[in-house]
């Protein structure tokens, strides 16, 4: 407590431009004492990072499935959350990358816990911030890039250099032998390929003989061998061989990969699905997703095709990334039979001010609600929907708290609420 009140008192009596000379030798000072506390933990076990705009969650739990199907140990680091072996912490840090101390103080934990193999999702802000630094990776997984957090870096040409500056970190990594995989069928993907190390791994749509998307599944072939994950969406197919490129790499065989996914449990806030009761009046089936940018909306909303939609939804981050709001609320026009849009993290702004904003877009006011309380909004879409429809709560995912002013936080679940709001269904 008493270092953030310093802080805060540092950024008030600096000037901005001295400022911003300062921050590059503070975190990576930092970055250097935590690992230096800790030990260089990631020296003592196979650190795998996972960065992009999307996907990185989905990924990480995939692959630490895989793993641990084949018999490691396996310690994970991601926005749902934080895990050692049987361990299992939710991440209550409103943050994918926590501090540099408690990522170094996750792995040494991992290491004498006797884990083998730690994945760890990368964000671009963790990149800015150094976090990444002192971390040696022997391998990175990179899912996709989209604009996201163009305010906080400056441009998008700015974002992507903060991933890319984690591929190099493993070119640089004294490890060997050393992993990049990339999704070339992103138009970055290559880029993220172009540094020194043993093993430069593409993957694509093009590393599969067919693929097929079900209502409850996806499946993929790979020559002779066909695989069905309890996944839905293009986006999960790609999520699905971002994991199995990096694991066929290190020796894993599709057997061991299908005995690791034909059961797969849910991804928490993940499109998590939940149904109404049997008894309800009406057939109800809600869907939690943390899709907060244009594309990831576009493509959660593609995987219900030919199905009534209610969709709920904000505008993730109050101060930060207003450009996409209209385009968001023009998206939901373009998907949703009906839409309410509601409060998310607001931060210091006016929460009513910002779903305005995406409310412009909306050209079909008929077809467009405002409720600003987050349960009632989420109430009101499971009355509006139809039988057999569908209800979309996007924009938060597993995040455990809506952001208020001045750092006020309120504890927050969508897929609680959701559960809890189907129960009131009326009953026959």
């Amino acid at each position: 407590m008493y270092m953030a009140h310093f802080l805060s008192f540092i950024k008030r009596a600096v000037p901005k431009e001295i400022l911003e000379i300062l921050r590059p030798p503070y975190h990576f000072f930092l970055a250097y004492l935590s690992a230096l506390y800790f030990r260089h933990p990631s020296r003592e076990i196979m650190l795998i990072g996972v960065t992009g705009t999307k996907g990185k969650s989905t990924v990480t739990e995939i692959l630490t499935r895989i793993l641990e199907t084949e018999g490691h140990k396996v310690a994970s680091l991601s926005t749902i959350q934080f895990k050692i072996g049987d361990k299992k912490e939710r991440n209550l840090h409103k943050m994918t990358m926590p501090g540099r101390f408690f990522v170094q103080h996750f792995l040494r934990q991992a290491v004498d816990a006797g884990c083998t193999h730690a994945i760890v999702e990368i964000t671009s802000e963790g990149a800015k911030q150094y976090r990444h630094r002192f971390l040696e990776l022997d391998a990175l997984i990179f899912t996709n890039l989209t604009p996201e957090h163009i305010e906080s870096h400056g441009s998008f040409e700015k974002y992507k250099q903060a991933k890319l500056s984690i591929a190099k970190r493993v070119s640089a990594s004294k490890k060997k032998p050393r992993y990049l995989v990339a999704n070339t069928d992103d138009e970055h993907g290559s880029a993220f390929l172009n540094f020194t190390v043993e093993y430069q791994l593409p993957y694509g749509l093009k590393d599969l003989s067919l693929y097929s998307l079900h209502k409850d599944s996806i499946s993929l072939v790979f020559g002779e061998t066909t695989l069905r994950v309890p996944l839905i969406g293009l986006f999960n197919v790609y999520n699905v061989l971002a994991a199995i490129t990096l694991a066929r790499a290190l020796g894993i065989s599709f057997k061991t990969i299908d005995n690791a996914l034909r059961e797969l449990p849910p991804v928490a806030g993940r499109v998590e699905q939940f149904t109404s009761p049997k008894d309800a009046i009406k057939s109800v089936t809600a869907v939690v997703d943390y899709a907060h940018t244009p594309d990831s909306l576009t493509k959660l909303y593609e995987a219900f095709p030919d199905t009534h939609k209610v969709c709920v939804l904000g505008n993730t981050g109050g101060g930060r990334d207003s450009w996409k709001r209209p385009e968001m609320g023009a998206i939901a026009e373009r998907y949703c039979d009906y839409i309410i849009l509601t409060n998310e993290d607001p931060y210091d702004e006016n929460p009513r001010v910002i779903v305005e904003q995406m409310a412009k877009a909306i050209v079909d006011k008929s077809k467009l609600e405002i409720i600003m309380d987050r349960r009632l909004a989420i109430a009101t879409a499971l009355e509006r929907t139809i039988d057999g429809g569908h209800v979309i709560v996007s924009g938060k995912g597993t995040d455990p708290y809506i952001m208020g002013p001045r750092g006020t936080k309120t504890i927050w679940s969508d897929a609680e609420v959701v559960k809890e709001e189907l129960q009131n269904l009326p009953r026959h």
